[in-house]
């Protein structure tokens, strides 16, 4: 049971989640082209949410560019360079933590 569970979280649900999205994406522009607005880029002119939403989109993107390379880099890269697993989960969790 617990093999079909992660099996299926970790197997088909990414992939499920992924093509609701795409095809979701997809039929919204198709149908209401027009609806397509970038309504939150007025918080960029008010003095008060411009260091917040600066802030903010920096850190989500050293969350993502720090998912990316610590899933995609295999271990023995890691191994290679000498850096010990501890410390690349250690930096893990501060870098995100900061983020």
């Amino acid at each position: 049971m617990a093999d079909y569970l992660n099996h299926l979280l970790f197997g088909w649900y990414p992939y499920l989640c992924l093509t609701v999205f795409l095809l979701g994406s997809a039929i919204r522009f198709d149908r209401e082209q027009y609806s397509w607005r970038s309504g939150s880029s007025q918080l960029l002119r008010r003095k008060q949410l411009m260091w917040g939403s600066n802030l903010f989109h920096i850190g989500i993107l050293v969350i993502f560019f720090g998912h990316l390379v610590g899933l995609l880099t295999p271990i023995a890269i890691f191994d290679a360079l000498g850096i010990p697993h501890s410390f690349k989960q250690m930096l893990a969790i501060v870098v995100g933590g900061v983020a």
